[in-house]
């Protein structure tokens, strides 16, 4: 018997089929496959790839989670300062997955030149901070030199630069209001390095030096800073590191997580991901209906089979699992080619970078690629699988068909 359907499956998927009706079906099931999975390896990476980029760049200016004195009411400018010398500085000894624990001081202040002026929050850091995201997206220049007696090198960004016609190695008046007069306090830093993120919010405003000159204009101690910000290793953790940081930090300290400060952008965020499961839903419907159609007619053609091998004996079962065999064949040459497709056109975006965004609206400037092994894998099995279930029951219809009356069928 089994020789009879190892015929069978060697009939169903022969060439023959390429001159019968089914040809332009099958054909066109497989393109819908092929487009269906292409479609949603690129939905699925090109979310994680935003989701990730605009978790990057808001954890690269404010950390995963900021500790700053209550009294400072959540607010970007450090108004209260808080001691250098707490228990989980440099690190926290009882809490795992923290990568990185560093004091900032933020203050507000303006920059002008003999034509234009612009509003500034000058974030101070000290050698601890860690560069490596602004060495990212730094496109002229270098990084401020901390080993120096007094630094007055920044970092500033290419918006600012373009806003206020400026260019590298220029010296900024930069004012700032004093904390001790009713006056303002001149500064003339020196432009060494300018970054580009594509992120306008944070772009338009942000210019990175030393925090001992922070401390000078606000007349703080050196021990004095306006808070700490905390790199994480996992982002799915935020929530749970950012209870643990709270519960160990002092009762005059408040924790908050980036999601809690900027909870309109990751709203928006999240959006994708209902996108996401839209497309899928009816990438793989329209791919399942376009195989149930093929299916249907390749087992309107081959009555005449199912006819004879049930008069040899094979049970409807056996018969439905070599349809179902072929289906798969079937699908698993549509998933192959969209691979290659998808993945091929990922590729292209992620080290051409071909497709541009306006970043004032989506925060970074060209359309970010994350391709992940796991999302691919299961893009691809989930597929496969609900395209068989949907299979199952048209298949069925191999119980309907009687030997005497299929043999005759022409």
């Amino acid at each position: 018997m089994n020789y009879e359907l190892f015929i069978a499956k060697r009939i169903v998927a022969s060439k023959e089929h390429k001159n019968s009706i089914s040809s332009p079906i099958i054909k066109i099931a497989i393109v819908a496959i092929t487009l269906g999975i292409a479609i949603m390896l690129i939905s699925v990476s090109v979310s994680a790839g935003f989701q990730q980029k605009i978790r990057a760049k808001i954890a690269g200016f404010k950390g995963h989670i900021q500790i700053t004195n209550y009294d400072n009411n959540n607010s970007d400018v450090s108004t209260v300062p808080l001691d250098l010398n707490q228990d989980f500085y440099p690190t926290f000894k009882n809490i795992s997955g923290i990568k990185k624990v560093q004091p900032y001081i933020n203050k507000g202040g303006i920059l002008r030149t003999p034509t234009d002026f612009q509003g500034i929050i000058f974030k101070g850091v000290n050698s601890d901070y860690d560069f490596s995201f602004f060495q990212e997206f730094l496109v002229e220049g270098r990084l401020p030199n901390y080993d120096q007696k007094r630094n007055r090198e920044v970092l500033i960004s290419k918006s600012i630069v373009n806003s206020l016609q400026l260019k590298l190695n220029d010296t900024l008046q930069a004012w700032f209001e004093s904390s001790t007069s009713t006056g303002f306090k001149m500064r003339k830093p020196v432009v060494v390095g300018i970054y580009d993120t594509g992120f306008e919010e944070f772009d338009n405003a942000i210019i990175v030096g030393d925090l001992k000159e922070v401390q000078r204009i606000n007349k703080w101690k050196d021990n004095e800073v306006g808070g700490f910000e905390i790199m994480i290793d996992d982002f799915d953790e935020l929530k749970e590191k950012g209870d643990q940081v709270y519960s160990s930090i002092g009762t005059t300290l408040n924790a908050t997580t980036i999601t809690d400060n900027y909870p309109a952008i990751f709203e928006w965020v999240k959006l994708f991901d209902n996108n996401v499961w839209f497309i899928i839903a009816i990438m793989v419907i329209i791919a399942g209906i376009n195989m149930i159609t093929a299916l249907l007619v390749l087992i309107l053609e081959r009555v005449q089979m199912v006819g004879i091998l049930k008069t040899l004996g094979s049970s409807n079962r056996e018969i439905q699992k070599v349809f179902l065999y072929n289906a798969s064949y079937l699908i698993v040459r549509g998933l192959i080619w969209g691979n290659i497709i998808g993945l091929g056109l990922l590729l292209i975006q992620k080290f051409f970078k071909i497709i541009e965004l306006n970043p004032e609206t989506y925060y970074v400037s060209t359309v970010p690629v994350n391709i992940n092994l796991f999302h691919i894998l299961m893009l691809n099995i989930g597929t496969l699988v609900l395209c068989l279930v949907m299979l199952l029951v048209p298949s069925m219809i191999v119980s309907k068909i009687h030997p005497s009356k299929s043999i005759k069928f022409s």
